[in-house]
């Protein structure tokens, strides 16, 4: 995405059709106008990446998806380019007939798809068939199409939004175009970035089409992606107790690991203090290995409560357990009032006791967990992951954290924020371990809780780039201590 205005501003399917009609009714700019502003933009698009392509297969479909392409096709002939065009039908309506007139005036030859058809031997393909309507599998002869772009070791390129990706959700509910690069248009569709979508898009270029300022007021986004940020420098004077006292809650018998994850990135994530409660098992493995983290024997409600009294942050469940030791640490934190992060089993107790937070809050659920909170399955969260962020937000009146390729925080308000960052070596044990020390940190460094969430997903998903940068496999949760630091304090990583 480029950072020109509205780059960073995420649209719901119906609100991008409303800014079409506004266009096309409000402002008089004609639809194949349009049309032909998109299809420039997507031809320079292009020509910008692959410079060198000098033959060009172009898939349309019958709506107006189908007419960018038609459009496209025709300035490529102009170009001098050859050009494979196949069509899934002989139908083309509305603006899209003129376009396809437009493109067989410029001298093109449209062949109609059939799924006994081998694919030309083009340098790029141009995914033109679906538009951001598409909310069911593709049609079987477009599925057909779909599977033989994917295989054909050629890049392509998605107008608008790859054909087969729900605009809305970001999932496939049958095949989807795998694209190199997605030029979409007026406005990004939140879908592009969650779900399924960060494997099918690509890189994402968004193009306004010369369209004014007054196309988009009065009309909120329904959500945003998060940008770079910081925190800013500290007090030359500051001690460590300006900046907050993490206590983190957790590691049974066996999971001294995730504790200890939890508490290190609280230290690396600027925590002035952080202390562990944890079984006396875990001791002599903390201390030795972290002896900057304050680790205490805790073996009931009676002993955690003097190291609740000391603690500005709580960060509960990493390796926490439900059995009683687990449960009991649970219930006496949440009734302590303190700010919190739950996370791990803190989440999978509260799904089994579930409560309103009056507290400042962070939630941070992988989609089992998020399913389990909402009693429901992972396929229905996975459906709309927006709508399951914000419920799940309301109903413990929490800031919530949706993790995921394009993880989601949202607020019991219905904002929500998407994450453009992150990597599939992140697919990893430990993660959200490092994850709830890091939002903590941000809590008792003075962050809202909306605050730590964005800050502290966007960092961890950042440092988790630039981690893999020596390769995605093999990525382990510590590697990604390092760079956290780098970024937090706004350096390269």
């Amino acid at each position: 995405m480029t950072s020109r205005p509205h780059s960073h501003d995420l649209y719901a399917v119906d609100q991008v059709r409303a800014l079409d009609r506004r266009a096309i009714e409000v402002l008089g700019i004609p639809g194949i106008e349009l049309m032909q502003r998109a299809a420039a933009a997507a031809f320079a698009c292009l020509r910008r990446r692959w410079p060198s392509a000098r033959r060009i297969g172009v898939y349309c479909g019958p709506g107006n998806n189908g007419g960018d392409g038609f459009l496209l096709a025709a300035m490529a002939l102009d170009a001098g380019c050859q050009v494979d065009l196949y069509a899934l039908s002989n139908e083309a309506r509305g603006d899209a007939a003129s376009a396809r007139q437009r493109f067989e005036q410029a001298g093109g030859e449209l062949r109609l798809w059939c799924g006994s058809m081998a694919l030309s031997d083009v340098d790029v393909h141009v995914d033109a068939l679906y538009g951001t309507g598409l909310t069911r599998p593709p049609e079987e002869q477009a599925a057909h199409l779909i599977t033989q772009l994917n295989a054909s070791g050629k890049p392509v390129l998605a107008l608008d939004v790859p054909s087969g990706l729900n605009a809305d959700t970001g999932q496939c509910p049958g095949m989807a175009i795998d694209a190199a690069a997605t030029i979409t248009f007026i406005a990004a569709k939140r879908g592009l970035y969650t779900g399924r979508a960060p494997g099918q898009v690509g890189d994402v270029e968004l193009d306004l089409l010369d369209l004014p300022e007054t196309l988009w007021e009065g009309m909120s986004p329904d959500s945003t992606l998060l940008e770079v940020q910081t925190l800013p420098p500290r007090s030359r004077h500051a001690h460590k107790g300006d900046n907050g006292h993490v206590l983190a809650i957790g590691g049974d018998s066996g999971t001294a690991g995730a504790i200890r994850l939890c508490g290190e990135a609280a230290l690396r994530a600027g925590a002035g203090l952080v202390s562990v409660a944890t079984r006396e098992s875990n001791l002599v493995a903390l201390n030795s290995a972290r002896p900057e983290l304050m680790a205490h024997a805790v073996d009931g409600p009676q002993a955690l409560e003097p190291l609740l009294d000391r603690a500005d942050v709580l960060a509960v469940g990493p390796g926490l357990g439900q059995a009683a030791w687990g449960h009991a640490l649970w219930l006496t934190a949440l009734e302590a009032g303190k700010p919190l992060v739950l996370d791990a089993d803190g989440l999978n107790l509260l799904a089994r006791e579930p409560r309103l937070f009056s507290q400042a809050a962070v939630l941070t659920p992988h989609p089992g967990e998020a399913a389990r909170l909402l009693q429901c399955a992972i396929p229905d969260i996975e459906a709309d992951r927006f709508a399951a962020a914000r419920a799940l937000a309301v109903r413990y009146h929490a800031i919530v954290v949706l993790k995921g390729a394009g993880s989601l925080v949202a607020d019991p308000d219905g904002r929500l924020a998407v994450c453009p960052w992150g990597n599939p070596g992140m697919a990893a044990g430990g993660m959200g371990d490092l994850l709830t020390g890091v939002i903590a940190a941000l809590l008792g460094q003075g962050c809202t809780p909306w605050q730590a969430a964005c800050l502290g997903v966007g960092l961890h998903a950042r440092a988790g780039d630039a981690a893999a940068a020596s390769g995605e496999r093999g990525l382990m949760a510590s590697d990604l201590l390092l760079p956290l630091r780098r970024l937090l304090n706004g350096l390269d990583a």
